[in-house]
């Protein structure tokens, strides 16, 4: 693998994993996983952020290369994070090694 990859994890408010990939989308991503889960704050925290916890959450789970994972996060961010109704929280965490990843490049004719 010679290229770099990172793994985006976004949770976000049921409902608006779609926000996170058009926002991912716009800045390079090619797709992503959304899994279905469910939040456990507690109420000190709601009160510490300001902000109502909904237990009911998407994860969504996007890989890309390095260079473009800044762009993602921050798109994610104005989008869909903690101040907007999906009230999201994202992160990368870096890739070490990747099977089943195949990059199609269309061959030079000349």
């Amino acid at each position: 693998m010679s290229e770099k990859y990172e793994a985006i994890l976004c949770i976000v408010n049921s409902g608006y994993s779609e926000t996170v990939m058009q926002a991912a989308r716009s800045c390079g991503a090619k797709g992503g996983t959304i899994l279905n889960a469910r939040g456990t704050a507690k109420e000190e925290t709601e009160k510490l952020f300001n902000i109502t916890i909904h237990p009911e959450k998407e994860i969504v789970l996007i890989l890309v290369p390095v260079e473009i994972k800044d762009s993602i996060l921050h798109a994610i961010y104005r989008h869909a994070g903690l101040e907007t109704d999906g009230q999201g929280i994202a992160f990368s965490i870096p890739v070490d090694d990747i099977v089943g990843l195949t990059t199609f490049k269309k061959p030079i004719t000349e």
